[in-house]
């Protein structure tokens, strides 16, 4: 099956210029505060790690190479926290077919990335930007945990688990 392409705004205009730019100025891909917040409690524990490994699928956000851990810090919009409650609420907005069509095409994306690094004996850990604002340390020890681990079977993990099991892995 072919892999989704992403929905494309081709002849749509945006209301206002100025505010199109600036929110395209804004919107970080690396070192967003949930990374950086990560990293800090990361460090704190003793751990090292590279930051944005261009040299694996998906730019990892932290990658312990020794341990063949890597570690995504996605945020709840774009990589879809509670994915089918947003989907209902995008498809009652403005544009729907748009914005279910992209949040599905970036979770695609992820699968993809999950498959690419598994297949290269990384473990994959998830962890949403709330999490990693709200508890930090609980983020990082759970982190920690499996990168002391050392996982003899790549697998993905998502943060917090139990939360993430019972809504199906997302």
């Amino acid at each position: 099956m072919a892999p989704p392409t992403t929905p494309r705004f081709d002849g749509l205009k945006p209301r206002d210029q100025q505010a199109a730019r600036l929110a395209r100025a804004t919107s970080a891909k690396r070192d967003t505060r949930p990374e950086r917040t990560l990293r800090r409690a990361l460090f704190a524990r003793g751990l090292r790690y590279r930051v944005d490994d261009t040299s694996l699928p998906g730019r990892p956000d932290v990658a312990f190479r020794g341990a063949r851990v890597v570690v995504f810090c996605d945020g709840d919009f774009w990589h879809g926290r509670d994915l089918a409650v947003r989907l209902r609420r995008l498809g009652r907005g403005h544009n729907a077919a748009y914005w279910t069509a992209k949040l599905r095409a970036n979770v695609a994306r992820d699968d993809r990335r999950n498959v690419a690094l598994l297949s290269l004996g990384f473990c994959v850990v998830r962890v949403w930007e709330s999490d990693v604002v709200a508890a930090p340390k609980a983020v990082a020890h759970f982190i920690e945990r499996i990168v002391k681990r050392r996982p003899a079977v790549p697998i993905v993990w998502r943060f917090p688990a139990a939360r993430a099991a019972a809504r199906g892995g997302r």
